[in-house]
Order: C-alpha cells, then structure tokens, then sequence
C-alpha cells in the first residue's frame, strides 16, 4: 500500500458500516480520503476521530447518491481541492424489503438511483478526473454482494447487484478498449453484520439475520479493500467473492 500513500480516494456510503471501516483503513494507509453521505453530522464525528490518529486525513461531504447535481459538485469539489482522484470505491447502497408483485414502484427506484445509476455517474465522474490529472493507475472498487450471483428473498436489490456485476465489466472493457491501465474491481461480500439488514428489514428482524446466521464484520471488507489496492498495477483483480466460512 505504500504507493497509495498520499493519493486521494473517494468513498461513498463512508458513515457507517462497511463504508466507515474502508474510511478507517485508507486512512491508516495515508491516504485522503472524501468519504460523502448524507448525514454530515456521522462524517464529521469520524473525521474528528480519524484526523487525530491516522497518516492520512478525512475530508467529509455531504452528497445524495440519487441527485447527480450534487454528485457532480462533489466531483468538482475534489478537483479544485486536490485536481485529481485516484481511486473511487463506491460503496453506497440500499435494499428494501420490496416483492415484485406486491412492490412500491418508489422503493423499487430509489434502490436502482442509489445503488446502480449514482455508481454510474461516480464512475464516469472518477475516470474523467483520473484522465484530467493524468493518472493511469487508478483504480475504481463498486462493493457488489453475492446475490448478485444468486437472486435471494430480496429480488430487486439482487437485480440491482447484478447489474452492478455487469456494470464492473462493462467498465473493464471499456477501459481496454482505451489502453486505459484504470483498472475496475467488483468485490461481491455475503453477510456482513453492520446496520444494513436493519434498515432493510426492520430492527428485530434485522438483528435475528445476524444472530441465526455466519457474518462478516465490516472490517473483513476493508482488509479485501486493501489488498485489491495492494496488487502491483499490471494485476487487476476483476472479481472477488468474500463470504464467512461457514455460509451456505
């Protein structure tokens, strides 16, 4: 990780969960790191605590993954700060406890506009400044899940990771295509114990997931975060499937 010292790096979803442990290793590596959200306040609290310790440094913003107008301003926000970005790990996500024929079409596209369209314009936003500041190393990291191999009880948050495992090679090959060395990364975790079934499925029911089955923690993600990062760059490690042990 020594080369990543000093670089910038963008993390969305960067307040809680899996997010906030990426925040915390990338930091530990010297890096700076513009972890956006929506609540500013969690951001702030982490950067309180991280700009205190680590090498590297915080750099809190607040952005709505589903308005690109606000997107777009963080990325410009970044290039009048640092000029360059050089590696984009989009983390954000959702899922809602949605059925297709019994569905609400809102919760169906706010899943789609958080976890598949704000990708999107984070990777396109993320490689137009890698390419503004000439750098040809960097690296953009989309968190996928393993029901985007294998659709679960969940259908529309699995399509949405499918389509994030689509979207991740389509970039790959996109930037092939250019002789970019960008390289793209699609890291797909099982279960993973933070908030997110929480928020998906309700509180009691989302602490019964993590206690009737095997999990991650948040920081397992980030060490895989890492040693992606840590490969030299003439590897790209395209896909990575990390689940506990003991899942079925």
């Amino acid at each position: 990780m020594e080369r990543w010292n000093g670089k910038v790096a963008i993390v969305t979803g960067g307040s809680v969960g899996i997010g906030k442990a990426i925040v915390q290793k990338l930091v530990e590596h010297g890096m700076k790191v513009v972890s956006c959200a929506r609540n500013l306040e969690q951001l702030n609290e982490i950067a309180l605590e991280l700009n205190s310790k680590g090498s590297g440094e915080v750099f809190p913003y607040r952005c709505d993954l589903t308005k690109e107008e606000e997107v777009l301003k963080m990325f410009d926000f970044i290039r009048q700060k640092f000029g360059v970005v050089h590696a984009c790990i989009n983390n954000a996500g959702i899922a809602k406890n949605t059925r297709i024929l019994t569905g609400n079409t809102q919760d169906w596209k706010q899943i789609f506009n958080v976890n598949v369209i704000g990708m999107c314009i984070c990777m396109r936003e993320a490689v137009k400044l890698m390419k503004h500041g000439g750098v040809d190393d960097g690296h953009i990291i989309n968190i996928g899940s393993v029901v985007g191999y294998k659709v679960g009880d969940k259908p529309l948050y699995s399509a949405s990771k499918f389509a994030v495992r689509a979207l991740t090679e389509g970039l790959r090959m996109e930037l092939n295509a250019e002789k970019s060395h960008i390289r793209s990364t699609l890291l797909a975790p099982g279960l993973v114990s933070t908030e997110f079934a929480k928020r998906a499925c309700g509180e009691e029911q989302g602490k019964r997931i993590y206690r009737t089955n095997p999990c991650l923690n948040a920081e397992d993600v980030a060490n895989t975060i890492v040693h992606v990062l840590s490969a030299p760059s003439h590897v790209n490690v395209n896909k990575m499937i990390v689940t506990p042990t003991e899942q079925k």
